[in-house]
Formats: structure tokens, sequence, C-alpha cells
């Protein structure tokens, strides 16, 4: 296994930063790497941590008399300029857990109110996002939403269309839009499974 021989930070931001590691290889060789972290400073990086957290929240929600319609938000993302469909989603601020941050974005960014379902940690557990360029992680919540579609608590920096969609258009998305890959590989579950959150049942 290498070694992580110095750390040093490039960047100080508020919500994301850039590290370089200073590195020995598994063969005796020096390197370097670079990382994309959350963390405001070199302790807070996962490597000095030694635990993961839950940065953010994805929340998966599903909607309608029938609970048969997936609620999706369409998000301009600078990184692809480009519209993409993803799952509300968003960072976990402090003092919250993470099922009071779902709650809260829902709210925010769609204008639902969530009615989260208790799952066993291993749906839920913070799971890391893309591990060869950050140390993010986000924990996942599933729920059904109520009330009227709003966007009034918005932030400026956020720009979000909401929508409610049935199979049909879950189908059209996956196959003519860009997709967010966590709410693309739950989508494709949606497609096929009666029960979508059937599998979050506990086994006996």
């Amino acid at each position: 296994m290498g070694v992580i021989s110095k750390i040093t930070q490039v960047t100080h931001n508020a919500f994301l930063n850039f590290f370089e590691l200073e590195t020995i290889r598994k063969n005796g060789t020096p390197g370097k790497y670079f990382l994309a972290s959350r963390a405001e400073d070199v302790d807070g990086l996962e490597i000095r941590r030694g635990t993961t957290r839950a940065d953010g929240v994805t929340v998966y929600v599903l909607c309608g008399e029938k609970k048969d319609h997936v609620l999706l938000i369409r998000q301009f993302r600078w990184p692809v300029g480009a519209y993409v469909y993803e799952f509300p989603a968003g960072l976990v601020e402090s003092g919250e857990d993470y099922y009071e941050a779902a709650i809260r974005e829902v709210y925010e960014e769609t204008g639902l109110v969530l009615t989260p379902v208790h799952a066993d940690p291993m749906y839920t557990k913070p799971y890391y996002m893309t591990d060869g360029m950050t140390d993010e992680a986000c924990a996942f919540v599933y729920g059904y939403g109520e009330g009227d579609i709003r966007n009034q608590h918005l932030e400026v920096t956020e720009e979000i269309e909401v929508v409610l969609a049935d199979r049909d258009e879950v189908r059209r998305i996956l196959k003519e839009e860009r997709v967010a890959g966590n709410a693309a590989l739950q989508l494709m579950h949606f497609l096929h499974d009666s029960e979508p959150f059937g599998f979050l049942k506990e086994e006996k």
C-alpha cells in the first residue's frame, strides 16, 4: 500500500477545496496525487479523520396517491455546462443529521414536505461519490413527498426545475437526457420494480 508523506492545501474556499498529496508508491517511488474535498483544511480530510462522514445527502422521493411518480430536479451544472437530471440533494449543515438535511433540502428545492422512510443503515449510510478525485461522501434518504411544488426558497446560485416523472418519462429521461449517476441507478430500478422501496424492507 502507498504512503502519504505530505498534504498541502492549495485553495481556501467555503464549500470545496483542492489538496496536493506527496506520496510514496507501493514500489517505493515518489509521486503526487490531487484531490478535491468539502474539508475546510487538512485536518478535515478523511485521510486525517480516519472516519467517513456525510458531507451531503441525496434524497429519493416518491409522490402521488399511488406513489408512482419520482421527484427529480433538472439543475444547471457548471462543470458540464448543461442541465442535469438529479435527485434533490445538498450539503449537511453543522448540527444536522442527514434525515434533517434531507427534509430541509427537499423543501428548499421543491416546496414539498418529505416524510422519510427509516431504513437499515446499509441503505442510508454515507457512500463515496467519486473516490478517485474526492473524499466527499453522501448519505441516502428515501421517503414520500406531499404538498405543492414551489421554488421561492432557491438560492440565487441555483437554477432548478422540479419534475414529477412517471415511468414513461423516466424511460425518456434515461434515454435522452444527462442524468446524475446515483440517480440513474435508482431510476433504472424504479422502471422495473413494482414496489420501488421494496428493497428497503429488512430481510429476516
